[in-house]
């Protein structure tokens, strides 16, 4: 070790030659130069602002989104107070909303911007956290606004004016910035701005992660080619050799990004591909693994020779069970009440339309693989059951699932219901009941339960929803396998803004009718 000590010293300062392609595949000495000063520090932004125009092109996002949330906020605080003076006095007091929140907007538009930046909400388009984190944030400025009215002296007779404001406010800076990612998306498109990526890994890795990139009709990334580890897949994409010539590429593609599609990446070279990512500013992303979504819960046991990292099980409990409980009974309650004339005529509807009932209770296993009678309107012929054992043959679905696009047991009026998943309205009345949640694992089928491998049935640890994020990620589009992952997914990451995020992308995705048949 001490003779080696002078050429380490060496090798930090003097550049260090590494193969490198010359002429017709022979490889000739190219040095590799160490950046002289530290590589995460940033350029001056008048710098930056002459070479690229980054710092305009940040000053008009940033004011933007700005200008956004405060609207957002404004109109929460005012439709709030509007709706309030129509259920108290039935008439439109805009004059009198409209003083009261220009009292409380000041306030509460500086908590949220200050909190909106906190949580990276102005950061760049691919860094922004989604809606989840926007209504987190806004939860956060109520309690902040709650209290400092309080601490201040303010007398309230409810407190409308703040969980009102929250529901309005999420809905309008929700609404406003997917407006703007939507407008902003198209604008980029039409400028060509891209991000070049590159996928790493080994070949079914590879074909996976670049199928989902390439059906993301909104994604802004480019996939320029990949580099495999194993033999070369054929996967559509253009091959840019092996990891050893990584920096090659980099320099001469002009990547943006390089992607690790690979959950068994060796450390030793993940290490050296990340310091050669940074080198030259290119950012490096890693699609997970389901190891990974589980270690983002994980929790360090201390006292222990060796760190270890202990996986609960993803059971709603305590606090949380008492949260989602009172959340679920709320909410269904709610719609119930809110969608009984809806729920009326399609019954009526559907009693005129075709022979049977109007509803059709659907056996089927929920938490712990207890059975429950799960509550639909009924969309196909009253002998429907019988008839699915001679339509295996032809079944569209992968894995256990069974699903045909133009089945024939269905009816004209259910094939409406289906498409646009109203026939899932009267499992409202399971979530009162307790047996189901508005947001969970879809409850399946005994004939699908019963072809479920072992790890599928993690998912029935909790209750099953009427939603979740197979409705809102792809629907029927997606493998079986990716279904249940986002099942995983949603299991180790719940919070109440979670579930909220979920029903309100419901709405869009069942009007769009992703994948629904």
């Amino acid at each position: 070790m001490p003779k080696q000590a002078p050429e380490l010293e060496r090798s930090a300062v003097a550049p260090a030659p590494i193969p490198a392609r010359d002429g017709e595949g022979e490889l000739g000495d190219v040095s590799l130069r160490l950046p002289g000063r530290d590589v995460r520090r940033k350029r001056p932004p008048l710098l930056r602002f002459l070479l690229r125009w980054e710092t305009l092109r940040r000053l008009v996002r940033v004011v933007v989104l700005m200008a956004i949330d405060s609207g957002g906020v404004f109109a929460g605080i005012f439709t709030a107070l509007v709706v309030k003076s129509l259920i108290r006095t039935d008439s439109f007091q805009s004059s009198r909303a409209y003083g009261e929140t220009r009292h409380f907007v000041a306030f509460a538009v500086l908590v949220c911007v200050l909190l909106f930046a906190r949580s990276q909400l102005y950061s760049s388009r691919a860094q922004r956290p989604g809606f989840a984190r926007i209504v987190a944030s806004l939860f956060q400025t109520m309690v902040v606004a709650a209290i400092f009215a309080v601490v201040n002296g303010d007398r309230f007779q409810s407190y409308w004016i703040f969980y009102g404001s929250l529901f309005f406010a999420a809905v309008f800076v929700g609404g406003g910035r997917y407006l703007y990612e939507r407008a902003s998306g198209i604008l980029l498109r039409a400028a060509g701005y891209r991000r070049r990526a590159v996928l790493v890994g080994s070949g079914r890795h590879i074909e996976a992660v670049a199928h989902a990139l390439r059906d993301s009709a909104d994604s802004p990334i480019e996939l320029v080619g990949y580099i495999s580890l194993t033999p070369r897949p054929q996967n559509g994409l253009r091959s840019l050799g092996d990891v050893d010539h990584l920096s090659e590429v980099l320099d001469s593609a002009r990547i943006d990004e390089v992607i690790i599609a690979d959950p068994d990446f060796p450390q030793p070279q993940a290490v050296e591909l990340v310091d050669t990512c940074h080198q030259r500013g290119v950012a490096v992303r890693i699609a997970p693994s389901t190891m990974e979504i589980l270690m983002s819960s994980a929790e360090l046991v201390p006292g222990q020779s060796v760190p270890l990292f202990e996986l609960k099980p993803p059971v709603f409990e305590g606090f949380d069970y008492f949260v989602k409980r009172v959340f679920d009974l709320v909410g269904a309650t709610v719609l119930l009440v809110l969608l009984s004339p809806v729920l009326l005529a399609l019954a009526a509807a559907i009693r005129v339309s075709s022979r049977g009932p109007a509803l059709y209770r659907s056996h089927r296993p929920g938490m712990g693989g207890v059975p429950f009678a799960c509550w639909k309107f009924r969309t196909m012929l009253h002998d429907a059951d019988q008839a699915q054992s001679d339509l295996e043959p032809v079944n569209e679905a992968s894995g256990p699932l069974f699903k045909i696009r133009e089945d024939p047991r269905m009816t004209p009026l259910g094939r409406f219901l289906r498409r646009f998943s109203l026939d899932e309205l009267p499992q409202l009345a399971n979530v009162v009941a307790g047996q189901m949640s508005l947001v969970g694992p879809r409850p399946l089928p005994q004939r699908d339960f019963d072809r479920l491998e072992d790890w599928h049935k993690k998912r029935y640890l909790v209750l099953p929803g009427i939603t979740g994020l197979w409705q809102v990620s792809g629907r029927s589009e997606l493998d079986f396998d990716d279904l249940v992952r986002l099942d995983f997914l949603y299991l180790e990451r719940w919070s109440v803004a979670l579930d909220l995020t979920i029903l309100l992308k419901t709405v869009p995705a069942v009007l769009m009718r992703r994948g629904a048949f």
